[in-house]
């Protein structure tokens, strides 16, 4: 005959057989897929055994309040991961069966360093996976602007890294301002990955916008870093266009966004003290070179006006010994002009007087005449001296007129254009911009440089360039 058992029979006869099999308590090896807390504090945990992608083996497991109390925070304080789904564990069990409600595993005690051991191999696979996939430095090659100002933050809102974050860049020494869109995530927790990725899609649609893309959390329990050992995550990071800066707001810590990210800082601080300091070598290069440019321009002037004294020296000096010269030439011509005369006038005074001695007998009547004509031909020598004298006297003052008109010219042309670049250089002065006319309307002691960053009833000051003025904003 055909033994029959009652349904409660067969479930005491299978609780009597587990006991047999498993007096004791046993380690178990499973994953997390699914963990819930009640009220009373006691944890209900699916856990399960998989083969690739497929789960072969699954069963229901409790955790009872008094025991859970001591193994959550033993567990998170030596691995630093939450106890959450989707980790493995060792734990110890007690197998149960009770007839009404099946089989159970009671968990009784868990060995976190072998959650550790396994959480360690899975970050080690996801960075040679992305190292083998060629992506693990692709954020780090994008080049950083010179004066990143435009910051896309992914963070959420009421986080007080954010908050940090935010004031350090706004009330910076320099008083440079930054243009910041949040892009709200999760920062911890199951929802953490998916959302920080959705953060990145939507930065994505403005990518030629921003300069960098920020991530930032404040502090927390380490446990909360494990959202960031992420492999999806990072391969969003590794291919994103544009550079991405973290501050998760752990020293000792390196996720593996850290590690793939273009830039890792400790805090969300330091990160904006990162843009700050950048934005702040720019402009101290800046101020260098306004210096260097109005030393060179100082210095060409000094040059200039050196040049132009010796070329002013230089040409006095050449008009002065060129006259000195001519005048010696004229003096020297002057003096043997003379001396033929008067030698000539001897020579011919002397052949008269023989004439005349032999001839004055004879020639008194053509003695008179001989004397006119010799009068007459002195009075054409001397207009024919006097003639070369005025010539050359005329030919030397003709030159100095050329010569000191060139000088006057060249003079007055290095002057024009001493002036010109004196001009260019006062009218660049700000001062003088604003006594052309210009203003400038500052708020909060701050340049405004948008009507968009003005609203009603705001109190702005006008600066014009003999003082400054304050209004109210009564029409937007």
């Amino acid at each position: 005959m055909v033994q029959q058992f009652t349904l409660s029979q067969l479930n005491e006869s299978i609780k009597n057989a587990l006991l047999d099999v498993f007096p004791t308590t046993v380690w178990v090896v499973a994953e997390v897929s699914e963990l819930k807390e009640n009220r009373s504090g006691h944890c209900y945990l699916e856990l399960i055994e998989k083969e690739g992608n497929t789960i072969i083996a699954r069963s229901r497991a409790t955790i009872w309040s008094y025991t859970y109390r001591m193994l959550k925070p033993y567990f998170e304080t030596t691995t630093g991961k939450p106890f959450s789904h989707g980790i493995k564990v060792l734990v110890q069990v007690s197998v149960e069966y009770h007839p009404a409600f099946g089989l159970s595993l009671n968990i009784k005690d868990i060995d976190p360093t072998y959650t550790v051991g396994d959480m360690a191999l899975q970050r080690k696979e996801i960075i040679t996976r992305l190292q083998n996939e060629g992506v693990f430095d692709m954020n780090k090659e994008l080049e950083l602007p010179l004066v990143p100002q435009k910051i896309a933050v992914i963070s959420s809102a009421t986080a007080a890294g954010y908050q940090d974050f935010m004031n350090q860049l706004e009330s910076n020494d320099y008083g440079f301002t930054f243009y910041t869109k949040l892009f709200e995530a999760y920062m911890q927790g199951t929802e953490a990955v998916p959302s920080i990725i959705n953060a990145l899609e939507r930065i994505f649609q403005y990518d030629g916008f921003f300069d960098a893309v920020v991530i930032i959390r404040g502090g927390g329990a380490t446990a909360d870093l494990s959202s960031f050992d992420n492999y999806d995550l990072a391969i969003n990071i590794t291919q994103f266009p544009l550079p991405v800066i973290t501050g998760i707001g752990h020293e000792k810590d390196d996720t593996i966004i850290d590690l793939v990210a273009h830039t890792r800082l400790k805090t969300p601080t330091a990160v904006a003290e990162f843009f700050v300091n950048g934005v702040g070598r720019f402009y101290e290069h800046l101020l260098e070179l306004e210096n260097s440019i109005v030393q060179l321009t100082r210095e060409s002037l000094d040059f200039q006006k050196k040049k132009l004294e010796r070329i002013a020296e230089g040409l006095n000096y050449s008009i002065t010994g060129f006259i000195n010269y001519k005048q010696n030439q004229l003096t020297k011509k002057g003096n043997e002009l003379q001396q033929n005369v008067s030698e000539f006038s001897f020579k011919k005074q002397y052949e008269l007087n023989n004439l005349t001695h032999d001839f004055r007998s004879a020639l008194s009547v053509w003695s008179v005449e001989t004397k006119n004509t010799i009068s007459q031909k002195q009075r054409i020598l001397k207009r024919v001296v006097g003639e070369a004298v005025l010539k050359e006297k005329a030919t030397l003052a003709h030159l100095k007129d050329i010569m000191g008109s060139e000088s006057r010219k060249l003079v007055f042309k290095e002057q024009e254009r001493l002036r010109l670049n004196e001009n260019t250089v006062r009218l660049l002065n700000p001062e003088n911009v604003l006594k052309r006319g210009f203003t400038l309307t500052l708020k909060e002691g701050k340049i405004v440089k948008s009507a968009k960053d003005l609203k009603l009833n705001e109190e702005i000051e006008t600066q014009f360039a003999d003082g400054s003025v304050k209004s109210k904003i009564s029409i937007k």
